[in-house]
């Protein structure tokens, strides 16, 4: 593993992974986590935080896969969080410092619909949310999609306006759905402007594929 990817906590970091299985969803994969500590790193330039409480949280945020499409799927994030508590127990850690991790890991998570109490929670959800805007969004989007088998669009309604939308069946639904509604969930400042920026590459994206189908 690169000496820089999880720079200045490489050390903890490789300890951490060493108790998680290898993910096979390349959506939610070391270079995801990698993606989310850099948005982390850029958002403590700023906002401040505790950076090896985030750096765990950051690496451990995923620990436990639920399928999109698995009922279960809001109940991942707090399924990671156990398990970040019985890493860090091992691990030694202080109480206090394992709760903070695990209320990060908690509360990142959009389906679980649970809000940051802390700086560090707020920052891990900005630093992960980010990361399902912009370019990686569309991309991370339509890989999830494919995993599914869903079409990527309604050919006879792309913008769902006859009928319910439905993004397990339509990727193009997982836009309005999702994706077009983070923006303003957005906790800190500095996160706030880098969705906003993302965003708009995400409505552009949008609006190129409508009128490249001719739904424009």
């Amino acid at each position: 593993m690169p000496s820089s990817l999880f720079s200045p906590h490489q050390t903890l970091a490789e300890t951490l992974l060493a108790h998680l299985p290898e993910s096979a969803d390349g959506a939610h994969d070391l270079a995801h986590l990698a993606r989310v500590w850099r948005n982390v790193q850029r958002l403590m330039t700023t906002e401040g935080g505790d950076s090896e409480l985030l750096l765990a949280a950051t690496v451990l945020h995923d620990g436990v896969h639920v399928p999109k499409d698995d009922p279960r799927r809001a109940q991942a994030s707090r399924l990671a969080a156990e398990q970040a508590r019985a890493i860090l127990v091992s691990l030694g850690w202080a109480a206090a410092r394992i709760e903070a991790v695990a209320h990060a890991i908690e509360a990142h998570s959009f389906s679980a619909g649970i809000a940051p109490q802390t700086l560090e929670a707020g920052i891990l959800q900005d630093a992960d949310r980010l990361d399902a805007l912009g370019a990686l969004g569309v991309a991370r989007c339509f890989y999830t999609a494919g995993q599914m088998g869903s079409a990527l669009y309604d050919p006879f309604d792309p913008q769902a306006e006859h009928r319910a939308l439905s993004d397990q069946r339509f990727t193009l639904d997982h836009f309005q759905t999702k994706l077009l509604t983070l923006k303003a969930g957005f906790q800190t400042a500095t996160g706030r402007q880098l969705a906003a920026q993302r965003h708009a590459r995400l409505v552009a994206f949008r609006d190129a594929l409508l009128e490249e189908i001719g739904a424009t």
